[in-house]
Formats: structure tokens, C-alpha cells, sequence
């Protein structure tokens, strides 16, 4: 699971990432690393792996944070992938950085992504448009686009610069 609120604990980022899988090895927490892009930003750190992340994880940026929670993830594999709005408070750079990792965490798994920026559910097999606490529509993206209903509108008013 990859929640919009990070969760990191007072301890190492190598501890962070193998939270849940204590027997990790430090090659499988790297791999984990390098394909949430979060190895090249960890490797600059002062201690790298061994960096401590203090309790209030403020010896990092909010980026940075998602990064390790998406290793975390894919370091546990979980056979089941809940995104809760991953990337809702990341500047566009780094948005892009964790959309590919999370692209990739994606494949070959049934995921469920809670997103309000549109731009990561553009791929998804079945999109649930809720509106209100009721599913109000069903589709893929061009599906819904072109049903022009509330995703579309709503699609458009992100996307659309004359909106």
C-alpha cells in the first residue's frame, strides 16, 4: 500500500524500505530502490542506506518519502497494489519520477488507485468515477471521454488550458 500520507519510522532508509521484510538483503533493497527511482537520491544522502530518517521524517523531502514507500512496495511484492493519491503532494518532476516506478509496480497485479490527478489513472483497465459517495460512471479512459459525462468534464477542466 502507498498512501497520499507517507509513513517512515526513526530509523534507517534501508530499515524503511525493508520494513515488513526484516530478511531483505541489502542487493534486494537496492533493486527495490532503483526500480521505485529512488536509488540515484538515496546514494547522494550523506550515509546513503544507512542515513537515519528522523521522527518526524523532516531530514527529507515529501518526494523523497514516496519514493521509499513505493521501494517498500516493491520490495514486499504484495500480490494486491493500493495507491491512495501517491503522488498529491509532489512537485511535477518528481510526480513523473514516481508515476513510472508506480507504472511499473503496476504489472502483474490487480491495483487499486485513489487518485484525484487524472494523469494517473490514464491507463488503468476500468476507471470508477465517483461523485458524491456513488459510482456515477465506469470505462476506460476513452471510454469516458468519449461518453463526455462528469470524467470528461472533469478531465477537461485539469487538463484543458482554456478552462
Amino acid at each position: 500500500m502507498v498512501l497520499q500520507d507517507t509513513w517512515l519510522f526513526n530509523g534507517t532508509i534501508r530499515d524503511n524500505i525493508a520494513f515488513g521484510r526484516p530478511d531483505a538483503t541489502m542487493d534486494e533493497v537496492i533493486k527495490a530502490a532503483d526500480s521505485a527511482k529512488a536509488h540515484h537520491f538515496v546514494r547522494t544522502l550523506p550515509d546513503g542506506y544507512n542515513m537515519l530518517i528522523n521522527e518526524e521524517g523532516s531530514n527529507i523531502s515529501q518526494g523523497q518519502k514516496q519514493l521509499l514507500t513505493i521501494a517498500r512496495a516493491f520490495l514486499s511484492d504484495p500480490a494486491i497494489l493500493i495507491l491512495d493519491e501517491a503522488t498529491s503532494s509532489v512537485d511535477t518532476r518528481t510526480e513523473v519520477l514516481i508515476q513510472k516506478a508506480m507504472d511499473k509496480l503496476m504489472r502483474g497485479r490487480t491495483s487499486f488507485i485513489i487518485a484525484h490527478r487524472l494523469s494517473t489513472i490514464r491507463d488503468a483497465d476500468l476507471i470508477l468515477v465517483m461523485n458524491h459517495g456513488a459510482i456515477v460512471e465506469k470505462g476506460t479512459h476513452a471510454s469516458l471521454i468519449k461518453d463526455d459525462g462528469f470524467y470528461a468534464k472533469l478531465y477537461q477542466s485539469q487538463f484543458d488550458p482554456e478552462e
